[in-house]
């Protein structure tokens, strides 16, 4: 009994003992983003660490170990220093031109303005000390030098799935028959000629990124981040040598794949605590639906009000004939609305949207946090993809039977009535979405506290390096096995060369051999 009443009276000590101090650097401002990345860096402090964040979107939070550093807040457009294009116009465009277009530019651009926003000048111009650091994984690799600026060990954390580029850093698998780059669409990924399309891109975006991309992003490096420890390493090095990658997904609905023990899936995170509740007119709106809700939402990027006026007319066609409530996401004032079952909101706050039980399905462009929202409430989809990972996040919703694919540019009454009703009236894409939905939550710990768990595995074991695989200490070649393959094979040619030799002179003397015998016998 003393010793229980000790060990409740040490604990919190020992506890204040193992907080760290954490720089969190999550510059992008995309919203989608944060949703996902905000829950880390609060749970941190919550749990009494002391955590300072740059980040592009400000929490409304008041923790006091919990310090924001802020970067100036602009959009990929104003970044790119173009005009807002529709989005629906990159609906068929390939991906070697989104990254040309947007992700390479974008990112480096993106990098920039966080390095150079004067809170982030000031911030890195002090004298702090951090005992992690942990970086998004976003086309932003110039921040991962702040893990030696402190001298502290490097975590990543991306918002969409498995990352092709970090596998062949590290020496995942990459697995390229069965798992596909993260941002290429495929419509037959285990064809032969989607395979060939995934080692391609794989290889293009790698070589791309590795020989240009990074030499752009260790210039910010150099002009950007003063006071560095001498030799700086390359920022390929920083990422190689990262204690801890997470990643924004789960094998319940990306599929099985081999990890090594330093990537951890952690999908759906941003799912885990909720204490918000809906608004009093939408709660009664859904709980007075008695034929149920159909919610319609494109995401923060993409805008419904951009579709042009015959894609407009065929969802208000559709959607009037509907004895269903529908919630539809329309971002400005100019719509011409005779159907009273249509209800318009320029914001729906779409994860509690999601988790009434009225919900009967939701039509989405296939973004993977609104996707894992759906899985996780196990609400069927209606998906019109239009650019990066969309299309492949619901050809696996397609595949696991509590989906259905209807492309931008096959948008018409018919169809999009024909895939609408085929979801609302076939119960099986319910019952496919709820078997989904609890195989996404059974887990040995929630997602955020599985976050929590290897973020805190990383700060008590310095690292952890010994989590890391070895081969990364050997070559690409040596990794391969190529240098034992081609001993073998040269092995096999020199055997094979002599037997042949052997072979030959065996035969030449039984040749031989047999010509005297036949010279005796005409004697």
């Amino acid at each position: 009994m003393l010793f229980s009443c000790l060990g409740v009276l040490i604990l919190p000590f020992l506890i204040c003992c193992e907080c760290a101090n954490i720089l969190y650097v999550v510059p992008f401002t995309g919203k989608s983003h944060y949703i996902m990345l905000k829950p880390i860096g609060l749970e941190l402090a919550r749990r009494g660490h002391n955590v300072t964040v740059i980040t592009g979107n400000k929490a409304e939070e008041d923790l006091p170990n919990y310090h924001q550093i802020m970067v100036e807040h602009k959009l990929i457009w104003d970044v790119l220093g173009i005009k807002r294009p529709n989005i629906f116009t990159m609906a068929d465009i390939s991906a070697e031109e989104f990254h040309d277009k947007i992700l390479w530019s974008g990112g480096l651009a993106f990098t920039e303005v966080a390095l150079q926003s004067p809170e982030v000048k000031q911030f890195l111009a002090n004298n702090n000390s951090f005992d992690l650091v942990i970086s998004e994984q976003f086309f932003q690799e110039a921040t991962f030098a702040l893990a030696h600026k402190y001298k502290a060990p490097l975590v990543l954390v991306t918002t969409y799935g498995n990352c092709m580029r970090h596998n062949i850093l590290s020496r995942n698998p990459l697995q390229l028959a069965t798992v596909l780059s993260e941002f290429l669409d495929v419509h037959d990924p285990t064809s032969f000629w989607g395979r060939l399309r995934n080692l391609y891109f794989t290889v293009y975006e790698f070589v791309w990124w590795k020989y240009w991309y990074l030499e752009k992003q260790e210039e910010f490096v150099r002009k950007y981040i003063p006071d560095l420890p001498q030799p700086v390493p390359s920022l390929y090095e920083l990422q190689r040598d990262a204690a801890l990658i997470l990643i924004n997904s789960h094998f319940s609905f990306e599929g099985p794949v081999a990890y090594l023990p330093n990537i951890v899936e952690v999908g759906g995170l941003h799912l885990t605590r909720s204490t918000s509740k809906l608004p009093t007119d939408l709660q009664k709106l859904l709980d007075d639906a008695k034929h149920g809700v159909v919610y319609v939402n494109f995401g923060s990027n993409v805008r419904s009000s951009e579709m042009p006026a015959e894609k407009k007319r065929a969802f208000l066609k559709v959607f009037s004939e509907l004895k269903q409530t529908v919630f539809w996401k329309w971002e400005d004032d100019n719509l011409d609305i005779d159907a009273k079952n249509v209800v318009v909101r320029k914001w729906f706050p779409q994860k509690d949207i999601l988790s009434h039980p009225n919900i009967k399905v939701f039509i989405s462009h296939g973004g993977l946090i609104g996707t894992q929202e759906a899985i996780f409430h196990g609400v069927p989809l209606v998906g019109i993809p239009i650019y990066a990972d969309q299309y492949n996040n619901l050809l696996q919703a397609e595949k696991l039977g509590f989906g259905k694919i209807l492309q931008y540019r096959d948008i018409n009454e018919d169809n999009l009535r024909k895939s609408l009703h085929e979801v609302l009236k076939d119960e099986s894409f319910k019952q496919r979405a709820q078997e989904i939905s609890a195989r996404f939550k059974d887990r040995p710990l929630p997602a955020l506290d599985t976050a929590m768990y290897w973020i805190e595995y990383v700060i008590r074991n310095k690292g952890a390096d010994f989590i890391k695989n070895p081969a990364q200490e050997l070559s690409w070649f040596a990794n391969n096995m190529l240098d034992v393959y081609a001993f073998l094979l040269f092995v096999f040619i020199v055997s094979a060369y002599f037997v042949f030799i052997i072979l030959r002179a065996v035969l030449g003397l039984f040749k031989t051999s047999n010509d005297r015998r036949q010279k005796v016998k005409k004697q």
